[in-house]
Order: C-alpha cells, then sequence, then structure tokens
C-alpha cells in the first residue's frame, strides 16, 4: 500500500497552476522557443471553430505567454517544419508531433468500427467507397471536404456532411490521413505519411498500454495533481484502460497517492510537480482552455462553476455566449462576455460579472488584460456594456488607462 500525503487546497490549486505554465513571468518578447514549451508542457490544444473573440486554440499561449504573433501557432500547426499535428487528443486538437506513435491505438480502434457510432457504422458500409476516396488523395494530393462534396447529406447530428466529408473523417480518424494545412478554418487533408515527418511517420507502434501509459504521466505532468477522472479526461482515454494504468503508475511509483481537501476521490500527485509559494497569474482564459475545459475539475480548484452558454438560449444565459474567466493570482474573480467587432475594431465586453474571490484591485487588473488583448487582436478600444455588476468599475478602469 502506498504511503498517501495531504494537500491543502490552496496548494493543489498552485500546484495545478505551476503544472499550466502560469507560474512563470510572461517573456517580454515572445519567441518560436517560448511556444514549444508551452504547447510541450500541455500536451494537447483544443482546436474549435467558434470565432467570436477569436478561435480558442489561439488563445492558451495568449493567456501564458501574453501579446505574441498568431503566426506562430500557424507555423508550428501547418507550416513546411510543423511541431504539431491534428488528432483526437481532448476533441479535435494540435498535439506534439512525438504523441502521434501514442495515439495510433486509437487509429486502430477507429478502423476496426469501435470510435463513434455513426462514423463507425458508415465505415463498415461504405467502406469500398472509402478506399476509393483514399486513392484518390494517393493520385491528387491534398484535397478539402468540398473535392467530394457529392451524395446525400448525412443527418444534423453529423453536421450535414455529404459522404465524401464523412469518408475524409473517417480516415482521418482512422489515420489514414492528417491535415496538411487549413484554409480559413476548412481542412485540407492528405496522406499521412506525406504530411508527418518520416522520423515520426516511421516510428514504431507502441503496445496500447504502453501508448495509454504514457498519456497518463503526460497528462498527469501538465495537471501537477489529479484524480483518476481528471487524468482519463485530458486525452478522453477508456475507463477501464485509464484505471488500470494510473494504478500501475501509482505501483511504479510515477504519480503519488494524495488526499486533496476539498475532492471527494483520491488523488495523485507527479513526483516533479512544483508547489510555489505564490501565482501571480493574470489571464483571460478561453472557456476551451486546458485549465479549466473539465468542469467538475474546475469547482474543485477554483470554487466556481464553469458553463459553457453558446447553445443556451439568450434568454436563459447566466454569464454569456462566449465567456471567459479571469485568473487573479490564483484565483477565478471575474468572467466576461467578449466579442471582437472587426467592423468597427472594438473589444466588446458584453457583460462582465464578478466572483466571491474579486477584490478591490480586480477591475484595473482585468482593464488591464482586457487592453492587452485588444492590442493582441488589432482592435482599437474596449467598450464595456452595462450588463453585470463589474460594468462600472470596469469602464471606470479602461477611462483610467487611457488617461
Amino acid at each position: 500500500m502506498k504511503e498517501t500525503f495531504d494537500l491543502s487546497a490552496n496548494q493543489a490549486r498552485r500546484i495545478a497552476l505551476a503544472a499550466q505554465g502560469f507560474g512563470e513571468a510572461r517573456p517580454a518578447s515572445v519567441n518560436r522557443r517560448h511556444f514549444a514549451k508551452t504547447a510541450e508542457r500541455l500536451g494537447v490544444i483544443q482546436l474549435d471553430s467558434v470565432n467570436v473573440v477569436v478561435r480558442t486554440h489561439y488563445l492558451p499561449a495568449f493567456s501564458r505567454l501574453g501579446v505574441y504573433p498568431q503566426a506562430l501557432l500557424e507555423t508550428e500547426a501547418w507550416g513546411n517544419k510543423r511541431t504539431l499535428f491534428e488528432y483526437w487528443g481532448h476533441e479535435a486538437s494540435l498535439l506534439p508531433l512525438a504523441l502521434q506513435p501514442l495515439l495510433r491505438w486509437r487509429m486502430a480502434r477507429a478502423e476496426a468500427g469501435e470510435q463513434w457510432g455513426g462514423l463507425a457504422r458508415f465505415g463498415k458500409e461504405r467502406r469500398p467507397y472509402i478506399e476509393s476516396v483514399l486513392a484518390e488523395i494517393e493520385k491528387r494530393g491534398p484535397v478539402t471536404g468540398g473535392d467530394f462534396a457529392t451524395g446525400p447529406r448525412g443527418a444534423s447530428g453529423w453536421w450535414s456532411w455529404s459522404e465524401g466529408k464523412r469518408a475524409l473523417e473517417w480516415l482521418f480518424w482512422a489515420g489514414y490521413v492528417t491535415t496538411a494545412t487549413r484554409r480559413g478554418f476548412e481542412r485540407v487533408y492528405d496522406l499521412t505519411e506525406r504530411v508527418l515527418p518520416a522520423e515520426i511517420h516511421g516510428m514504431p507502434t507502441p503496445p496500447e498500454a504502453d501508448a495509454q501509459r504514457a498519456l497518463v504521466r503526460i497528462a498527469a505532468r501538465a495537471m501537477g495533481v489529479a484524480t483518476e477522472a481528471d487524468l482519463r479526461d485530458y486525452f478522453r482515454l477508456p475507463l477501464q484502460g485509464a484505471r488500470a494504468r494510473v494504478q500501475e503508475l501509482v505501483e511504479a511509483g510515477e504519480l503519488l497517492p494524495v488526499k486533496v481537501e476539498g475532492f471527494s476521490k483520491p488523488a495523485y500527485l507527479h513526483p516533479e510537480a512544483q508547489t510555489p509559494r505564490k501565482i501571480a497569474a493574470r489571464a483571460l482564459l478561453s472557456p476551451f482552455d486546458n485549465l479549466i475545459w473539465f468542469r467538475d475539475r474546475t469547482e474543485r480548484l477554483f470554487g466556481v462553476k464553469i458553463r459553457l452558454e453558446i447553445y443556451t438560449p439568450a434568454e436563459k444565459r447566466t454569464h454569456g455566449y462566449y465567456v471567459l474567466p479571469f485568473l487573479e493570482g490564483d484565483t477565478i474573480t471575474a468572467r466576461v462576455d467578449l466579442k471582437a467587432d472587426r467592423k468597427e475594431k472594438v473589444l466588446r465586453v458584453q457583460a462582465s460579472h464578478t466572483e466571491p474571490g474579486a477584490g478591490p484591485d480586480t477591475p484595473d487588473l482585468l482593464a488591464a488584460e482586457l487592453s492587452r488583448m485588444a492590442t493582441w487582436l488589432g482592435m482599437e478600444r474596449v467598450e464595456v456594456a452595462r450588463r453585470g455588476k463589474l460594468a462600472g468599475a470596469l469602464r471606470a478602469a479602461l477611462k483610467g488607462l487611457s488617461a
């Protein structure tokens, strides 16, 4: 039986923030090395098409590093010397190239029809057609869904995909093709062996258990301290596989059992996790940020409930359409519903709300971060609507910044 020791809620929160990169000062100027370090630390960056502020995959680096050229991400993800690739990691994700062999078990399961019911059925029923699409890519080179926009459309749950798009997504899930680049947000597919560096594509495929064990290690390092459910969610691992891998790592001394104040389940500490005495972060967080994407963990760590209200009717929303929590030190003190009005070059704060941890400095600190974000997005100013208890103080703080 491994010895278990206790962590306070404050310690666990600081450990989690340090593991995610919030314990370090932002660089004066962000370069490729800074971005690569952040991507490596996170292990996975979620992709999403919603562009009301900026697409979510650009935000984690901004939250941790501050103003940086968005072209840095594009070069690392889709450039000729890329260091990231696209696959189903958490959701649709960007991941460091070295993780590609660790996800081949998921590709094999997809090919066997064990992933995503509707697409799995399509793979079984339309395999000759899928193979013809693959042959066409081999001959033609990079393609988009529009190149195969024929055949009947799917049900609404499939985003009305054509058969060609479904074939491409099945090939993507099974690992035959990957994203060569993107046009806007449209995925351009090509054969995996033509996109990935030869040294990655040629790496041996580890056994499923070994690959999952490596993914749990990466998740544990990225979270610092986590429950089994937290570790499983990071790469969306299967329940039984994750449970077995966690226990194997505990037995090997690579995860340390801990009791965390406020956690109802056992937790595990990464042996190299740091416990800073203080976190001085100031960050607006994407609703899909690694730190808060698992809502149960967010509530345990920060004592706030984060809900994505994009699909909630406007009259029933509590905080707004695209809401970014504000991290102040080691506390979430506010949240703002943001919209980048590109035509008017205005970052609009459509609603602003305080949390119980807010203090007298919160409006000024949040105003400074909103101004920083506006600059990064190419906006000329920030405008605050009257909705929310923080609105008046935030408008006054922004006025003070511009004075």
